[in-house]
Formats: structure tokens, sequence, C-alpha cells
């Protein structure tokens, strides 16, 4: 598409009010769970120093939301997307405004703490899917390309601000206890804003009406088993679909982990503190955000094929990793984890658009299912593991290991499977050998 006529429909979308109120308040509460992903880690942090209890927070957080989210699907094709995103907005304004309240009275325990996370990661199993699904209920199928682009540039624009805004609220807000808890006032105030931000998203989602013609049908609970079956068949059969989900598997697993619980623990030794994992968070997010923008103006990019390409990125990112761990300064992380986010980001595009290129238009919800959980499922035991494993190792050691093993996950897949031959068009047999 000419870059003109690409300017000229977005500026024709942002004209559309159903679409411009959904914008709106996706941005307002993207920006409120970045608070949140910042402050909870941190919390936990401050009321234990322990990385085990970090991970089993996270966990409790990404295992439900990884468990029900095929659910979560199942509940949106029944009802309609827009109520049931309404119905978790009103219980995550909820559930954080009770966590704000209890951390800034000094009321908070762990278990509470793990409680209301176990709360927030179902609500999110049931907005994740109402969230990817109402679109086409908002705007006409021509314009999908366009209005996903601008809410994924949205996302990770947010991903950069909201960290760094996060990290100067609780640095600013004063390292006072309340309890237990040192940062308390921040923390509340940060968990706060994240309430409030559901709330303001719900008043905007109230304003969207919905396309006629776009009702959501009843769909049995066996039809739809059957359906998420099928699909989980189609992802196995098809030989490059399982190479690549099995590597990603692995390389979810050494990657998630260090970000989310290693990532704080070593901006916790920093001179900044939490205006340091803010900003460290920060740099991933807008590094990220870089690597999307490339790669939508060099979609063709590539070292040989696409197989090769992904394995050299995660090659380098491995190399990447390995001195994280032993900087002294923020501004040292923020330049690596920048450069590990516009790779990262510039993948993400590549595989989502390999994906949609690759698989039939009725298989692709079901496989981009299958992707999101490997990511969501792998994701929190990385986190349980990478704070089991920091009780006896430091944040050198652990950036360490994970930068070489992705190394070795690499140079494995590279010499045992036919990773180096997937190409844009699928170069692999579809069918399993």
């Amino acid at each position: 598409m000419p870059e003109k006529e690409s300017t000229a429909l977005r500026g024709q979308l942002l004209k559309d009010r159903n679409f411009f109120w959904l914008l709106a308040g996706a941005l307002i509460s993207m920006l409120g769970d970045q608070f949140t992903l910042i402050a909870l880690p941190w919390l936990v942090l401050k009321m234990t120093g322990d990385t085990l209890a970090l991970g089993t927070v996270l966990a409790l957080v990404a295992v439900p939301r990884a468990l029900f989210i095929l659910i979560g699907g199942a509940v949106v094709d029944r009802y309609s997307p827009k109520r049931v995103m309404m119905l978790t907005k009103y219980i995550n304004t909820l559930l954080l405004g009770v966590l704000a309240a209890l951390v800034l009275t000094g009321a908070a325990t762990l278990w509470m703490v793990y409680a209301l996370a176990l709360c927030i990661g179902l609500s999110t199993a049931f907005s994740i899917p109402s969230g990817t699904a109402i679109m086409q209920h908002v705007v006409p199928r021509e314009h999908l390309q366009a209005a996903n682009s601008m809410m994924m540039g949205l996302r990770q624009l947010s991903m950069f601000a909201g960290p760094l805004l996060a990290g100067v609220l609780i640095a600013l807000s004063g390292n006072e206890a309340s309890g237990a808890v040192t940062d308390a006032k921040g923390l509340g105030l940060a968990f706060l804003f994240d309430a409030f931000s559901f709330a303001l998203s719900a008043w905007t989602l109230a304003k969207v009406g919905l396309r006629t013609g776009t009702a959501t049908q009843p769909a049995g609970a066996q039809s739809t088993m059957h359906a998420v079956a099928e699909g989980l068949r189609h992802c196995w059969n098809d030989r490059s679909l399982r190479t690549c989900f099995l590597y990603w598997a692995a390389v979810a697993f050494f990657v998630s982990g260090p970000i989310q619980v290693a990532m704080p623990v070593l901006a916790d030794g920093l001179p900044q503190g939490a205006a340091a994992f803010g900003a460290l968070a920060g740099a991933y997010g807008a590094g990220t955000l870089v690597g999307m923008i490339v790669s939508g103006i060099k979609p063709k990019l590539r070292v040989g094929n696409l197989g090769m390409t992904m394995l050299l990125i995660d090659a380098v990112i491995g190399a990447l990793f390995i001195p994280v761990g032993l900087i002294s300064a923020a501004w040292q992380g923020v330049v690596l984890l920048l450069a590990i986010g516009v790779l990262g980001g510039f993948l993400q595009v590549t595989v989502y658009t390999w994906l949609q290129g690759r698989v039939p238009p009725a298989m692709l919800g079901r496989t981009m299912s299958v992707f999101m959980f490997i990511f969501m499922g792998i994701a929190p035991m990385a986190a349980a593991a990478t704070g089991w494993v920091m009780r006896v190792a430091t944040p050198a050691q652990l950036f360490i290991g994970s930068g070489a093993l992705l190394l070795g996950i690499v140079a494995t897949t590279f010499a045992t499977s036919g990773m180096r031959f997937v190409a844009d068009a699928g170069a692999m047999p579809q069918t399993r050998p």
C-alpha cells in the first residue's frame, strides 16, 4: 500500500467514532497495565526479598491465563466480545483497587497478593480473546490490517512509556515503609492508576458501537473442543509449524524467565532502584517498537531464508544476554535491552506475517491460539524456575547461563532440525513425516 494511501486510511479510521473510542480506551488500559507489570514484582521483592516468591506471583498471573485462554475464547464466541471485555474491565478495576488500598494502608500480606494475582490472571484469560476479537466487529474487513497495525504500535509505545512513568512515580513517591513494604506509597499509587485506567477504558468501551451483521453466534461446548483438537492436530502434522513451535517453546523458557524475574533483582542492585527497573523495561519496549517499524519498512529483510534469519537473530540475542548481568549502571542495561528489543520486535512481526501467510484462514485463529499458548504457558514455568535458581545464583550467573543456553539451542536446532530450511513460502513438507 502506497504511503499516501496508508496515511489517508489511518486518518479515515481515526474519524470513525467507534474505532476512535476503542483505540483511546485500549491506549489508556495498556498504559495502566504497564504500571502493574512494574509495581507487582517490585512489591513482592520489597515484601519478601525472595526471588522464589517473585517467580510464584508471576506464575499465579500467567498460569491461569494460559490454561483458561481457550475457554475464554469459547465464551467470547458464545457471547459478545464487548460484553466479555466490559465485565473483565469492571473486575480488574475492583481487584486493583483492593490491592492499592491494601498496599497504601500497610495491610497487604503475601497470601493476599497471591490471591489477587491469581484472580487477575483468570480475568486476563477472558480479556485477551475478547480484545483480539472485537476489532472485526468495529471496523470493516478491508480496514482490519491498518487498524491492527495502529493498535499494535500503540501497545509497543505503552511498553516504552509505561515502565518509565511507573518507575518515576515509585521513585518520586519516596521510600517510606507502610507495614513491611518500602516504596509503599508509590506502589499503591501505581496500582491505583491501573485501576483508574480500567474504569476509564470501560467508559470509553461503552461508547463503542458494534457493526450490524457481526453478531456472535452461540457455540456448543462439544463443537468448541472438537475445533480445538483439530487445530492442535493441524499444528502437529505440519512439519514446519511443529518445528518452529517446539523451537519457540525452548527459546521462550530461557528468555522470558530472566526478563521477568532477574530484571527487578538486577535493578534493585543499581543506584537508581525502581527508576532503573522502569528504564530497563522501557528500553526493551522501545526497542521492540523500533524493530516492528523496521520490519514494516523492510518486510523482506532476510539472511538467506526465514529460518536462517530467525536462528541468526536469536544467536545475537543470546550473545547480548550474557553481559546484561554484568552491568554496573542503568545506561549499560538500557543499551543492551534496547538492542535485544529491536531484534525481538523484528522477529515478532516477521513470525506473525509468516503464520498468517502459511496457515489456511479456517485454521488461523486456532493456530494463533496455540502460538499464544506457548508463550503464555512457558513464561510462568520459566518465571518459577528462574526464581528457584536465583536462590543460589546471582543475576550475572543467570544471564550468562541463559545466554549460553540460548546459543546452545540455536546451534542444536541448526544441526538437528529442518529450521534452517524454513522459507517465507514454506519450503518444508506440509505433512507429518
